[in-house]
């Protein structure tokens, strides 16, 4: 919050209204600091989550298949109705159900896997996956976009809507990668109407370092939902090197598909 600074008592000493005002300026940007690294870091959540099942979906697709196939198989040799129970089980749970093709992001339909999805489990060369991840330009640019517009920088409601519209296509630009429109937003800004700013009163500054406060813990929680989740925390693991981190889980299922496929075998007596 930027208000005009308030002249110091005698004898040097700052008045009640200008600690205040201190005290929310710097809450304030804080909480925007926090916001920004929240933002960024579940759009690396977002997009490593379609990467990681763009790239790996299939592979765990073919696993749940054989896990099926040898269930079946040990059911057929040992007649036992448990066997046959937990095999039927299985099968049902890879049924295809109604709008599977967009679940799965046109790896399977009910044939089967698409002959992409084959070809990247057989080591053929496919086409990549699609990747959006901002660059480093893109990430200035939405920072400096986020401090100057943020909404928990207004104090009348017409002005948060405003900024809250706003800062809604910067978050969309940022999604994308998409550097052009965040300079086109940063233009558009730059020319708005630059709201003018009153001295806050002792109380409103007091309500609003609560708001602030209870701010804070709701993205307090938000945030360790996010590095929970099970693709936060591989995220987490990888920050600097996600591709590397699902090659490396991409080489573990391909030894688990190897693995199944010769138990598969053996119960077949291939």
């Amino acid at each position: 919050m930027t208000t005009p600074e308030a002249e110091p008592e005698q004898g040097g000493a700052p008045r009640p209204e200008e600690r205040l005002e201190r005290a929310v300026r710097a809450a304030e940007q804080a909480l925007i600091e926090y916001e920004i690294a929240l933002e960024t870091f579940r759009v690396e959540v977002e997009n490593f989550s379609r990467l990681h099942e763009q790239r790996l979906g299939p592979v765990y697709a073919r696993l749940e298949e054989l896990e099926a196939q040898i269930l079946e198989a040990r059911a057929a040799r040992s007649g036992d109705p448990e066997d046959r129970r937990r095999a039927d089980e299985a099968r049902a749970r890879l049924m295809p159900i109604p709008g599977v093709e967009e679940l799965l992001h046109g790896w399977m339909d009910g044939d089967g896997l698409f002959p992409e999805a084959t070809a990247m489990l057989t080591g053929q060369e496919v086409r990549p996956p699609k990747r959006v991840r901002p660059g480093e330009e893109a990430r200035r640019l939405y920072r400096d976009l986020a401090r100057k517009a943020h909404p928990d920088l207004a104090q009348e409601d017409d002005e948060r809507a405003r900024r809250e519209e706003f800062l809604t296509r910067v978050n969309a630009a940022y999604a994308r990668g998409d550097e052009a429109e965040l300079r086109a937003l940063a233009e558009e800004w730059a020319a708005g109407p630059v709201p003018e700013r009153r001295p806050s009163r002792g109380e409103e500054l007091y309500a609003r370092l609560e708001w602030l406060d209870r701010r804070k813990e709701l993205l307090t929680v938000l945030a360790k939902e996010l590095e929970e989740s099970a693709i936060g925390a591989m995220l987490r693991l990888a920050p600097d090197d996600p591709d590397r981190l699902l090659e490396e889980i991409a080489e573990q299922l391909a030894a688990q598909v190897g693995e199944r496929e010769a138990e598969l075998a053996g119960l077949l007596g291939q």
